[in-house]
This record gives C-alpha cells, sequence and structure tokens, in this order.
C-alpha cells in the first residue's frame, strides 16, 4: 500500500496552471481566443510527465499504472460515447434535423419560454436516462440551432442544457451516481430522492425563473418551414433513452436512422455523404477524447502514488478537530460535502469521487450521527455540482465540443449548478430538511 503523500496531486495543479493560467494571460493580452491557443490536451503533458517523475518503481511500472488508468472501463465507455455523439450530431445536422427540431420547437413555446422550456425537457430526458452525457449528445445540438435562431447567447442555451442533464443525472433513480452514493452510505433510492429533491427543487425553481427572464427578450422570427419527419431521429433517440436503452445503442440507432431520412429524403445525399459526416462527427471530437484519456491515466497515477488517500486522510484529521463536544451533525455534513467535492476535482468523474470517498464519508456520518439519507444526498449533490462547473470534465468537455466554445467560458453559465451547491450550503447551514428524515423514518 502506498503511504498517503500530498506531493502525488502536484500534477494537477500544474495541469490546472497551464491550462487556465494561459488563457488567461492571453486573455490580458487582447488574443482573440485566449483559451484556444494552448489546448488542454498538451497542457496536460507536462503535468503527466512530472506524476511520472513522481512516481516510484521501475519506468515500465509507473507508464503501466498510466496505461491502466486511460483503460480504464469508464474512461473507454466515454470515448465511446464520444464518437457516437459526435457522429450522431453531425448527421442529423447534415440531413436537416436540427433545423427541423429547431423551427418545430418555436412554433409551439413562447420566446419568452425558450429557456425555461429547454431545461425542463433536458432535465426530464436525464432523469428518465439517468445519463448526463447521453442527454448531453442528444440536446445539446439543438441548443445551438435554438441560439442561432433566437439571438440568445450560444454560452447561456448551452449551459441551460448542461445545468438539466446534471439535475437528471443528481435525481435520477437509475443514474449510476445514485447507485453509488446509495450503496456506499447503505440506504434506500427512493429516501435518498426525496431527500435529493427537496434540495434541488428550490434549485431547480431560481434557474427557471432566471432563464425566463434571460429569455424575456428573445427575437424569434416567424419560424421557417419543416418536415417532421427529420425531427424523427431525435424523437427515436429520446423515445429510446427514456426506454432504458443502453446511451451507446441509442445513439447508433439514431446514426442509422439520420442517414436513412438523408438518403431517402435527399437526391445528393449518398453513403459516401453519410460515411463523411459520421466521420466528421468522429474528429470533432478528437480534443476532448484525447484529453479524457490523459486525465484517466493522470488520476490513475496520483492514486496510486498516495494521493486521493491524503486528501482524504487531511479532511478527516480536520473533522476531528476540536474535540467531541465539536462534533455535531453540521461538521459531518460539511466535512463529507468537501471529501467528494475535492476528490472529484481530482478524478474530474463524479460516480468515481463518490466510490473513492464512500467509505470515508460513511465513517464520518456514523461518527457524526449524520442519517445515511442525508450523507448519501451530499455525496450525489456535490459529486454533481462538481462535475456539472468542471472545466475538464466529460459533461463541460462534450457540450463545449458540440457548441464549439470554449469549455473555460461554459463555466459561468450553468446556472443550476451554482445554485443547487448554493441550495446544497444553505441548507447543511439551516439543518434542512429535518422533517423530511423524521418523516422518512415514520413507518408507512
Amino acid at each position: 500500500m502506498k503511504k498517503a503523500s500530498p506531493l502525488a496531486l502536484l500534477p494537477l495543479a500544474l495541469f490546472l496552471a497551464l491550462f487556465v493560467g494561459s488563457g488567461l494571460w492571453y486573455q490580458s493580452e487582447g488574443v482573440d481566443f485566449a483559451f484556444y491557443q494552448i489546448s488542454a490536451p498538451v497542457a496536460i503533458l507536462p503535468a503527466i510527465f512530472l506524476a511520472v517523475l513522481l512516481a516510484t518503481g521501475s519506468l515500465n511500472s509507473r507508464i503501466e499504472t498510466f496505461i491502466n488508468g486511460v483503460g480504464d472501463n469508464t474512461i473507454i465507455t466515454m470515448v465511446l460515447i464520444y464518437l457516437l455523439a459526435g457522429g450522431f450530431a453531425s448527421v442529423a445536422k447534415a440531413v436537416g434535423g436540427v433545423d427541423a427540431t429547431v423551427n418545430f420547437g418555436l412554433s409551439i413555446i413562447p420566446p419568452s419560454l425558450v429557456l425555461p422550456g429547454l431545461f425542463v425537457i433536458t432535465a426530464f430526458v436525464a432523469t428518465s436516462m439517468g445519463t448526463s452525457m447521453g442527454t448531453i449528445a442528444a440536446i445539446a445540438p439543438i441548443a445551438v440551432g435554438v441560439a442561432e435562431a433566437t439571438e440568445l447567447p450560444l454560452l447561456l442555451t448551452t449551459g441551460t442544457v448542461i445545468g438539466g442533464a446534471m439535475f437528471g443525472d443528481n435525481l435520477s433513480i437509475i443514474s449510476d451516481t445514485t447507485i453509488a452514493a446509495t450503496r456506499t452510505q447503505g440506504c434506500d433510492m427512493r429516501d435518498k430522492f426525496k431527500m435529493n429533491f427537496m434540495i434541488a427543487l428550490p434549485a431547480a425553481l431560481l434557474t427557471l425563473i432566471w432563464l425566463y427572464f434571460q429569455s424575456s427578450h428573445a427575437v424569434v422570427d416567424a419560424p421557417k418551414d419543416y418536415e417532421l419527419i427529420r425531427i424523427l431521429p431525435y424523437v427515436a433517440v429520446l423515445v429510446l433513452a427514456v426506454a432504458g436503452v443502453n446511451v451507446m445503442l441509442v445513439l447508433f440507432s439514431g446514426i442509422v436512422l439520420a442517414g436513412a431520412i438523408g438518403l431517402g429524403l435527399q437526391p445528393d445525399y449518398s453513403v459516401a455523404s453519410w460515411s463523411k459526416d459520421i466521420y466528421a462527427g468522429y474528429t470533432s471530437m478528437q480534443e476532448i477524447l484525447i484529453l479524457s484519456l490523459l486525465i484517466g491515466g493522470m488520476g490513475a497515477m496520483m492514486k496510486a502514488q498516495g494521493g486521493l488517500d491524503w486528501l482524504a486522510n487531511t479532511i478527516d484529521r480536520i473533522s476531528r478537530l476540536g474535540g467531541r463536544e465539536k462534533h455535531t451533525p453540521r461538521t459531518g455534513e460539511l466535512s463529507i460535502s468537501a471529501t467528494v467535492a475535492i476528490t472529484n476535482i481530482c478524478t474530474a468523474n463524479n460516480t468515481v469521487a463518490i466510490l473513492i470517498s464512500g467509505g470515508l464519508a460513511k465513517d464520518i456520518a456514523e461518527r457524526y450521527q449524520v442519517d445515511p439519507r442525508r450523507s448519501a444526498s451530499l455525496l450525489d449533490i456535490f459529486s454533481c455540482v462538481v462535475q456539472g462547473v468542471l472545466p475538464y470534465g466529460a459533461q463541460i468537455l462534450l457540450a463545449s465540443s458540440l457548441a464549439k466554445v470554449s469549455p473555460l467560458d461554459l463555466v459561468g453559465n450553468i446556472h443550476y449548478c451554482w445554485l443547487l451547491g448554493l441550495a446544497a450550503i444553505v441548507s447543511i447551514a439551516i439543518g434542512y430538511p429535518k422533517g423530511a428524515l423524521k418523516a422518512l423514518s415514520s413507518p408507512a
């Protein structure tokens, strides 16, 4: 067992310094596309080199640890979703699916409700699917079309989709984060959902109010003509997703259906055109694909060198300070929240963060008399909050690639995640919702 060490976290600090720092410097110099001057997959290379230097053992064993992280099941699954999402978005757009969907939506939704409607639809789909990645892959291209048709800021519409997707990821009973949180804390999914919902609902309502005022000035010209059949790929993707079909099969089916519609309705659309559109979608995912693989490898090295163990132990020691008289549930809840949030920053994966910090969170919950349903709720909430605003997290990287915007520029426009984090902090401060715990504990 590798001894816990803070030095193992230095590669992450170096990566963030290079990635964020270079963007801020170029921005101060007035350079256009400041955060694209040094791309994240390049900025992470010195950090990986540092991780290899800090590691112990033979060079071959260090590289093997890195490669095992790159080939982690979660990382490979994300990469496949990236590719299929890019292919689906490219083909659907080429056959007129995005334009038809946007024009159809604008013909039935009042301009002032465009953004709230987009948030609600995304949240519903994500809750039904249990995955934020599949939801973003399906709806982000539509958000881009909405921004172009309504003159709303592209960053705002894209951020709305990410917020709705994280709402569903956080609450869905089939989400991997929910499963991980409830299993590590030993509570029922339904009880965790009720506890979670009481915190998420105020954040969602505030988000809807904010989005209503943001879209009140939307300029919507008369929607152009559209053919309903061109909307079919998106409808099929959403129906299959809600039905619980595997997200990769959902996206593959969307690619096939969109291609078939293009071949049937557009005389100049051929199998060769279809192939080129799919490949164009693949190439549009190149940057996030490479970055995800490299982050997976670097994260594995930090974990192997005891960086995450040091982090968990440090938070545990801080929570123990002050003696037993200060061991209140509120202190325990803050410790649990901090543990999963900081772990998520290091791993860039909310499910992995919950699994890593779940054991410590359960120990803290028992020591501070925090109800397991409460600890499971806080684990899920703070992991989703961090994941939703992490510029190198999978959700923002996917959305930014589909919308062709900077992931750092997106962070400030994901209002739901920020409001959810604030609502959770307030709930800890005021001890809300105490009544919910009593109600859940009462026999039916």
